[in-house]
């Protein structure tokens, strides 16, 4: 089999191949120009190219034994499990087919075979050394003569095993498909662009792979080009977060690569629709995802901005004039809200973010799970960036990750936070907190459990706050035992261990998500319930996901639960805290208030 990808192969619904059947287009890949008829731009939305509705479909089309796989392609977002070519199913114990694609540095072959080392027919990843650039054309060839699986780029062959033997192993069913890596529970859809793809029924030689690759080496050596996207917009709308006394993190994403400004200021100048700001930076030239920093702010001050973004056709995009309030000094009130666990639900999240809004919160602490998959770029392009933008747009948020963000490059990409970013603090107010992730381990002397403890201890702030995702303490009714059938842990004893520190160093309050419902403890302290000096445990995991019921059974430590989608708000003030929770019609169902010792 073998396909051209060009405008010219383009006819109606179909690309007409140069051996083998005819794919269904799905989307609308455009022609992007190039050397030798250019290729075709793939938009990781829609984009994909259907061989065949069932393997069973293609007969002798498909390798028995040997094959080689060999393609041109670009990679303009990267994935942890992108494809070009998939016929495969990868589903838990069920590992079967073959795929060439790219993780989010480099690429790779999958294969199955009858023989594999592992006697479980288990599929290999063979990646490659090289780093891809996004915007390039790569030379990607995958070979396997029965016996030995290699993967060249550019010409040059850059990894091989023996893991793999014999015939392959197909799935009883699965589509094949050009463009994406697709099964029976994924489909991700592949952003950049392909020249062409050949599958053939031999293994071919390193001189012949060099060859191929020779014939269109220069392909290899011209400058990245990455758009064409038909219109130049907002990926990302610009969102706020990290802000401190005297700084303000802005990021967006446009569709193309361009220049960036920011215009801000404390007031605006002029009237009507001649508005303006009486400052402004430059960022750096031909970037996709554009993060700034604006400087130099006085602490609780009201502040205007607006973002432009100029690509490289002179075509000018420019945002709303916004706002947002810097970080107040320690001796002023100040709220927030805190919103979990929104995932793929950009309904709920969405009037959940507008609601919060309503109330003028200074800042967002969300711990965790942002989208429902960390890996696919659409997730966070198209529902959660969209769903919280009125709020996101003037209040900054302050994230940690959850288990569906997979630790995806696309959290570190979007997500501007000190290193090493998966854990970190920050001060606001008379308050600091400390931002965790428990994907990871947190047990005494791992990383993350000794810079708390040294945090902890030299902290001076009235209120010290915690925020990760997994809860120490829940009453969920499967989670951690099915409670209806017998016991439970209650919650995550890996990360219970955390609590000695809470303990130790009176933590007053710790937020977590996953559990998908409210929970609210009384005040612990060293495993039981105390009236004064003791941490208080907040379940908020009520800002999408598919919700959950407490067990049948009261915990000990239970002061409040409920089912159902939420939010909470919280107010400091001096020596007072308080915790507000509401439901999706605005319902105010729990309150507490937290009293500091004198």
């Amino acid at each position: 089999m073998s396909w051209r990808f060009s405008s010219a192969d383009l006819h109606g619904s179909k690309l007409s191949a140069r051996l083998g059947p005819d794919p269904r287009v799905s989307g609308v890949p455009l022609a992007s120009p190039g050397p030798g008829g250019g290729a075709l731009m793939f938009d990781g939305i829609d984009d994909r190219m259907i061989v065949a509705e069932d393997i069973s479909e293609l007969g002798d089309f498909l390798p028995k034994k040997h094959f080689t796989i060999s393609a041109w392609l670009s990679v303009n977002t990267p994935q942890s499990y992108g494809g070009v070519f998939s016929a495969i199913q990868d589903n838990g114990d069920s590992e079967q087919g073959i795929v060439l694609g790219y993780d989010t540095k480099s690429f790779y072959i999958g294969l199955a075979t009858e023989g594999a080392d592992d006697g479980d027919g288990m599929l290999t990843y063979l990646r490659g050394t090289t780093s891809y650039e996004m915007g390039r054309m790569y030379h990607v060839t995958a070979t396997y003569d029965g016996k030995v699986l290699c993967l060249y780029i550019n010409g040059k062959l850059e990894s091989s095993t023996l893991a793999q033997s014999g015939d392959i192993l197909y799935p009883d069913s699965a589509p094949v498909v050009l463009g994406a890596y697709k099964d029976d529970n994924e489909d991700i859809l592949h952003h950049g662009r392909i020249r062409e793809l050949s599958v053939y029924a031999q293994a071919a030689s390193a001189e012949w792979v060099m060859d191929d690759f020779g014939h269109n080496s220069d392909l290899a050596l011209a400058s990245p080009h990455i758009p064409l996207d038909p219109n130049f917009t907002f990926k990302v709308k610009p969102f706020l977060q990290y802000g401190t006394q005297h700084s303000m993190v802005i990021t967006w994403e446009t569709s193309r690569p361009s220049t960036t400004t920011v215009y801000w200021g404390d007031h605006v100048v002029g009237e009507d629709d001649d508005l303006s700001l009486p400052h402004k930076i430059k960022g750096a030239n031909d970037a996709i995802i554009h993060a700034m920093s604006l400087e130099g702010l006085s602490p609780g001050v009201g502040y205007f901005y607006q973002v432009e973004s100029v690509d490289t056709e002179g075509q000018i995009l420019t945002s709303p004039i916004l706002t947002f309030q810097s970080a107040v000094e320690e001796d002023i009130p100040f709220a927030f809200a805190v919103i979990s666990d929104t995932q793929d639900n950009p309904s709920v999240s969405g009037q959940i973010a507008n609601m919060a809004w309503e109330m003028r919160p200074h800042f967002v602490l969300h711990p965790g799970d942002l989208v429902g998959t960390g890996t696919n770029v659409g997730d966070w392009r198209d529902e959660f960036f969209p769903s919280m933008d009125l709020l996101l747009s003037r209040v900054p948020i302050y994230p940690v990750l959850g288990n569906h963000e997979q630790d995806a490059r696309h959290y570190y990409d979007y997500m501007q936070l000190p290193d090493p970013e998966y854990y970190y603090d920050f001060k606001y107010g008379n308050a600091h907190f400390f931002m965790l992730d428990t994907n990871r381990k947190v047990h005494p002397g791992s990383e993350q459990f000794v810079w708390l403890e040294k945090e902890l201890k030299r902290s001076k702030a009235k209120w010290k706050i915690v925020c990760h995702h997994h809860p120490a303490f829940s009453s969920d009714e499967n989670d951690y035992g099915d409670m209806w059938k017998g016991p439970s842990s209650h919650g995550d004893l890996r990360v219970r261990e955390l609590t000695t520190l809470y303990d130790k160093y009176n933590v007053d309050l710790v937020w977590n998500g996953h559990i998908h419902s409210y929970e609210r403890t009384w005040p612990l302290n060293k495993g039981r319930v105390v009236e004064e000096k003791g941490t208080t445990y907040m379940i908020t995991g009520g800002g999408g996901g598919g919700l959950e019921t407490p067990g049948p059974v009261r915990p000990w430590f239970q002061n409040n639960v409920r089912r159902g989608h939420h939010w909470c708000y919280v107010a400091v003030n001096g020596g007072t805290l308080e915790i507000k929770a509401f439901d999706l019609e605005g319902r105010m169902f729990d309150v507490a208030k937290l009293k500091k010792q004198r």
